[in-house]
């Protein structure tokens, strides 16, 4: 079975929300449990807002295809509160983006992967690469770890956080 990586994000209540994901995505994952990224916290990007957001990367194995798994992602988003629509730059409650499905390159429906957000975010890349530091990007053949290596961390200050609330 492919691997699914998911990017999970929040700046509404966070701790609340991402406890609320990992549960949901816990039973797509079972029997088998997840695995989990540590978090970082970071300001929003491409939007104001004082409240930063939390984030982290899971990741499972799955029968279920890219469009399959992204629908259930949306219903664990609606679940959680955030609406349905074209709105991105704004803050929610939870985003659950899938970064990477095993080693697959292309457009699956309204998904492309791998995800470009790895490349540019170090809110993605950054747990990613805690990850799964040896795992290599499929399109460009290089591990997280040295894309994590050759970011400009800088240029997108994050921290990672204590995360006692995920209970684990």
């Amino acid at each position: 079975m492919p691997l699914a990586v998911l990017g999970l994000g929040s700046n509404i209540a966070r701790e609340h929300h991402l406890r609320q994901a990992l549960a949901a995505l816990e039973t797509l994952a079972a029997p088998q449990p997840l695995a989990i990224s540590p978090v970082v916290e970071s300001a929003p990007v491409g939007f104001d807002d004082a409240r930063h957001f939390y984030n982290l990367v899971v990741a499972f194995e799955t029968p279920l295809s890219p469009q399959a798994l992204e629908a259930e992602c949306k219903t664990i988003e609606r679940a959680n509160g955030r609406p349905s629509g074209p709105a991105k730059l704004v803050a929610r409650t939870l985003d659950i983006d899938l970064l990477l499905w095993g080693d697959a390159v292309g457009r699956f429906g309204d998904v492309n992967l791998p995800r470009e957000d790895i490349l540019h975010y170090a809110f993605v890349l950054h747990p990613l690469s805690l990850l799964f530091p040896d795992h290599c990007h499929p399109t460009n053949g290089r591990s997280f770890a040295d894309l994590w290596a050759t970011f400009d961390a800088a240029a997108q200050p994050h921290e990672r956080v204590a995360a006692d609330w995920l209970g684990g």
